[in-house]
């Protein structure tokens, strides 16, 4: 678990999440959903000097008003965790989906602060109007470095698109958590993972503090 958490806390990811912000985009298509509220973030943290400096809260804080709202957070933990899902009790699912979103929003939040100069390009969305699920391709352009791919998993729902996974450079953010935390219950249970995530959020928070 602590390899797959070091990779996704990269700026990378930060950039590609910033992308699902602001409830008053929800009428919008996905694409346009993707590159308003992504240079919406982007502006913000050029132009706020404490998010520059480091200043935790509001990077916190930033991550957790333009991130979570535009997550299927229910259908991410389904997916996650597989039958696992299914064979929890309703404690062990409303306690995993609190350590688990606990997790994400920290992990972004150490992402936003390592931004620098990235910028994103959009790709043509080529899907059809009466498309319910769709996948949208940016690429992260680093000065000095590689070009990333990301592309984003939506869900069209009543009210407006949410994601439901990230694809980086083919890889499934979705996919890869399902089998650390599959291992994870393999060898201790579901109450044995919550606890890992209990742990491993106490341990980000006691770093940032």
């Amino acid at each position: 678990m602590k390899s797959l958490i070091n990779g996704f806390a990269k700026s990378i990811l930060a950039l590609g999440f910033v992308a699902f912000a602001g409830a008053a985009f929800a009428e919008v298509g996905p694409d346009t959903l993707v590159k308003t509220t992504a240079e919406d973030v982007l502006t913000i943290i050029k132009n706020d000097k404490d998010i520059q400096a480091g200043n935790q809260t509001k990077i916190f804080a930033l991550a957790e008003e333009k991130i979570l709202p535009n997550f299927n957070f229910d259908r991410v933990s389904r997916i996650v965790l597989g039958k696992n899902w299914n064979g929890a009790t309703k404690e062990q699912q409303d306690a995993f989906q609190k350590e688990f979103k606990t997790l994400l929003i920290r992990t972004y939040a150490s992402a936003l602060s390592k931004y620098k100069n990235q910028t994103i390009e959009y790709k043509p969305l080529r899907a059809q109007p009466t498309d319910t699920e769709v996948s949208v391709k940016t690429q992260i352009n680093q000065p000095g470095g590689q070009p990333i791919e990301v592309d984003y998993s939506l869900a069209k729902e009543a009210d407006g698109w949410k994601v439901f996974d990230i694809v980086i450079e083919g890889v499934s953010l979705v996919t890869n958590y399902r089998g650390q935390f599959n291992n994870e219950i393999r060898q201790s249970g579901m109450d044995g993972l919550i606890q890992k995530l209990v742990e491993k959020n106490k341990s980000n928070a006691s770093s940032k503090s």
